[in-house]
Protein backbone atom coordinates (compact mmCIF):
# COMPACT_ATOMS: atom_id res chain seq x y z
CA UNK A 1 0.00 0.00 0.00
CA UNK A 2 1.83 3.40 -1.29
CA UNK A 3 -0.94 5.50 0.19
CA UNK A 4 -1.75 4.39 3.83
CA UNK A 5 -4.15 6.95 4.66
CA UNK A 6 -6.03 7.03 1.60
CA UNK A 7 -9.13 5.09 1.61
CA UNK A 8 -8.20 4.42 -2.33
CA UNK A 9 -9.69 1.07 -3.59
CA UNK A 10 -6.38 0.39 -6.23
CA UNK A 11 -3.76 1.25 -3.49
CA UNK A 12 -4.04 -2.06 -2.05
CA UNK A 13 -1.86 -4.67 -3.89
CA UNK A 14 -2.89 -7.60 -1.86
CA UNK A 15 -5.02 -9.19 -4.32
CA UNK A 16 -2.26 -8.77 -7.20
CA UNK A 17 -1.88 -11.66 -9.28
CA UNK A 18 1.74 -10.16 -11.26
CA UNK A 19 3.81 -7.42 -9.79
CA UNK A 20 6.72 -5.39 -10.61
CA UNK A 21 8.64 -2.63 -8.72
CA UNK A 22 6.19 -0.15 -9.83
CA UNK A 23 2.77 -1.67 -10.80
CA UNK A 24 0.87 -4.83 -10.31
CA UNK A 25 -1.99 -6.72 -12.05
CA UNK A 26 -5.32 -7.56 -10.17
CA UNK A 27 -8.79 -9.76 -11.67
CA UNK A 28 -11.72 -6.55 -12.18
CA UNK A 29 -14.31 -7.07 -9.24
CA UNK A 30 -16.79 -6.10 -11.46
CA UNK A 31 -15.56 -7.88 -15.20
CA UNK A 32 -16.86 -6.64 -18.15
CA UNK A 33 -16.09 -10.48 -19.47
CA UNK A 34 -14.15 -13.32 -18.01
CA UNK A 35 -10.62 -12.29 -17.51
CA UNK A 36 -10.82 -8.89 -16.91
CA UNK A 37 -7.76 -7.34 -15.61
CA UNK A 38 -6.56 -4.08 -13.99
CA UNK A 39 -2.58 -2.62 -14.66
CA UNK A 40 -2.00 -0.72 -11.70
CA UNK A 41 0.60 1.37 -10.80
CA UNK A 42 1.72 1.37 -7.22
CA UNK A 43 2.46 5.23 -6.14
CA UNK A 44 -0.96 7.13 -6.40
CA UNK A 45 -1.94 9.05 -9.01
CA UNK A 46 -4.68 9.81 -10.83
CA UNK A 47 -3.73 10.59 -14.60
CA UNK A 48 -1.91 8.57 -17.36
CA UNK A 49 -0.49 11.18 -18.14
CA UNK A 50 1.40 11.63 -14.36
CA UNK A 51 2.95 8.19 -14.89
CA UNK A 52 7.00 8.31 -15.12
CA UNK A 53 8.67 6.41 -18.07
CA UNK A 54 9.32 3.77 -15.83
CA UNK A 55 5.78 3.49 -14.76
CA UNK A 56 4.43 2.95 -17.97
CA UNK A 57 7.50 0.81 -18.89
CA UNK A 58 5.96 -1.15 -15.77
CA UNK A 59 2.64 -1.08 -16.43
CA UNK A 60 3.15 -2.29 -20.49
CA UNK A 61 5.29 -4.89 -19.25
CA UNK A 62 2.60 -6.15 -16.68
CA UNK A 63 -0.28 -6.13 -19.69
CA UNK A 64 1.87 -8.46 -21.73
CA UNK A 65 2.08 -10.75 -18.56
CA UNK A 66 -1.86 -10.72 -17.70
CA UNK A 67 -2.40 -11.17 -21.57
CA UNK A 68 -0.86 -14.19 -21.22
CA UNK A 69 -1.98 -15.92 -17.95
CA UNK A 70 -5.62 -14.65 -19.40
CA UNK A 71 -5.11 -16.36 -22.83
CA UNK A 72 -3.91 -19.78 -21.62
CA UNK A 73 -6.88 -19.68 -18.59
CA UNK A 74 -9.46 -17.66 -20.73
CA UNK A 75 -8.48 -18.37 -24.78
CA UNK A 76 -10.67 -15.21 -25.90
CA UNK A 77 -10.26 -14.24 -29.47
CA UNK A 78 -9.15 -10.41 -28.65
CA UNK A 79 -8.34 -7.65 -26.76
CA UNK A 80 -9.30 -4.05 -25.74
CA UNK A 81 -6.33 -1.67 -24.04
CA UNK A 82 -8.00 1.17 -22.45
CA UNK A 83 -7.15 3.79 -19.62
CA UNK A 84 -9.78 6.42 -18.60
CA UNK A 85 -8.42 9.53 -18.24
CA UNK A 86 -10.87 11.98 -16.01
CA UNK A 87 -14.46 11.72 -15.13
CA UNK A 88 -15.82 13.10 -18.19
CA UNK A 89 -13.88 10.15 -19.78
CA UNK A 90 -15.25 7.92 -17.52
CA UNK A 91 -12.81 7.71 -14.68
CA UNK A 92 -14.60 6.22 -11.24
CA UNK A 93 -11.90 5.65 -9.31
CA UNK A 94 -8.94 8.69 -9.39
CA UNK A 95 -6.07 6.10 -9.84
CA UNK A 96 -4.57 5.10 -12.55
CA UNK A 97 -5.23 1.86 -13.73
CA UNK A 98 -5.15 0.43 -17.12
CA UNK A 99 -8.15 -2.06 -18.24
CA UNK A 100 -7.16 -5.10 -19.81
CA UNK A 101 -10.83 -6.91 -21.36
CA UNK A 102 -10.35 -10.14 -23.32
CA UNK A 103 -13.47 -10.45 -26.00
CA UNK A 104 -15.22 -13.09 -27.13
CA UNK A 105 -16.68 -14.00 -30.04
CA UNK A 106 -20.43 -12.89 -29.41
CA UNK A 107 -20.02 -10.54 -26.55
CA UNK A 108 -21.75 -8.31 -28.03
CA UNK A 109 -23.68 -7.75 -31.34
CA UNK A 110 -21.33 -6.03 -33.63
CA UNK A 111 -17.90 -5.45 -32.46
CA UNK A 112 -17.15 -3.11 -35.26
CA UNK A 113 -15.69 0.07 -33.69
CA UNK A 114 -13.94 -1.12 -30.18
CA UNK A 115 -12.86 1.49 -28.04
CA UNK A 116 -14.79 4.21 -30.42
CA UNK A 117 -18.05 3.20 -28.47
CA UNK A 118 -17.15 5.13 -25.46
CA UNK A 119 -19.06 7.25 -27.85
CA UNK A 120 -22.18 5.31 -29.41
CA UNK A 121 -22.77 7.75 -32.30
CA UNK A 122 -19.17 7.55 -33.43
CA UNK A 123 -18.54 3.88 -32.81
CA UNK A 124 -19.76 2.94 -36.27
CA UNK A 125 -18.48 3.56 -39.53
CA UNK A 126 -17.53 3.07 -43.17
CA UNK A 127 -14.20 2.57 -43.60
CA UNK A 128 -14.77 1.99 -47.73
CA UNK A 129 -15.73 6.13 -47.40
CA UNK A 130 -12.24 6.83 -46.59
CA UNK A 131 -10.34 8.70 -49.69
CA UNK A 132 -6.79 7.05 -50.59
Amino acid sequence: MTNPDSACLFCDASTAIFTNDHAFVRFDDFPVNPGHCLIIPRRHFASFFEATLEERAAIFALVDQARAQVDDEFQPGGYNIGVNVGPIAGQSVMHLHVHLIPRYAGDVENPKGGVRGVVPSRQKYDITQLKP
